[in-house]
C-alpha cells in the first residue's frame, strides 16, 4: 500500500465517524421530541395558579394541569384531563379543549 492509498483511507474513516457521530445527534433530538406525554405542572383547579411540584402529591392542593402554559403564574390553554390533551413530535406543539 502506498502512502496516498493510506491517506484516503484514514480520511474515510473520520468521514465515517463524522457522519455516525450525526445519525446519533439526530435519534437523540427525535427521541426527545417525540414524547406521548404532554407537559404537565402543578396548579390550583379553582385559582389556576401555578403550584410547587410538592402540592400535587398526596394530601397537596393542586392538581396536574396537562399541555397549556403559564402566564402570570397562572395555567391557560391545556386541562386537568390528561387524555384532552394532544401532543406531538418536533415542531407539534400541544393543543386541547376544556380547563
Amino acid at each position: 500500500m502506498d502512502s496516498s492509498s493510506s491517506s484516503t483511507t484514514r480520511r474515510m474513516r473520520s468521514g465515517g465517524v463524522a457522519l455516525g457521530g450525526m445519525g446519533l445527534l439526530a435519534a437523540a433530538l427525535v427521541a426527545c421530541g417525540s414524547s406521548k406525554e404532554p407537559d404537565k405542572r402543578c396548579a390550583d383547579r379553582v385559582t389556576l395558579e401555578k403550584l410547587n411540584t410538592k402540592e400535587c402529591r398526596s394530601g397537596g392542593r393542586g392538581s396536574y394541569y396537562y399541555g397549556g402554559s403559564v402566564t402570570n403564574n397562572r395555567v391557560h390553554g391545556g386541562s386537568f384531563d390528561k387524555s384532552a390533551v394532544k401532543t406531538g413530535g418536533i415542531g407539534g406543539g400541544s393543543s386541547s379543549s376544556g380547563g
